[in-house]
């Protein structure tokens, strides 16, 4: 696995676990789940923090691997879109 995969492996896990940690606080907010979540000494603003964190991890993670992805351009296409 190269670098650019881990990457976008890294991105993916995150960007889930976010949408996981968002959908948690959702039902916190909504009585769904506040007993659950308060017995794990979790908050609705402890839950948001994660998922902003995870999304930030995700978004910079893809970044970098664009950013590698464009690095790794074969040299003939390369020439070609110059010429």
């Amino acid at each position: 696995m190269d670098r650019s995969a881990r990457l976008h492996l890294v991105g993916r896990i995150t960007y889930y676990v976010g949408w996981v940690a968002l959908l948690c606080g959702g039902l916190v907010q909504l009585n769904t789940a506040k007993a659950l979540f308060a017995a794990i000494s979790l908050t609705k603003r402890n839950l948001f923090e994660v998922s902003i964190a995870c999304f930030i991890i995700c978004v910079a993670s893809e970044v970098r691997a664009l950013a590698l992805a464009e690095k790794k351009i074969p040299s003939a296409v390369t020439r070609q879109a110059v010429a």
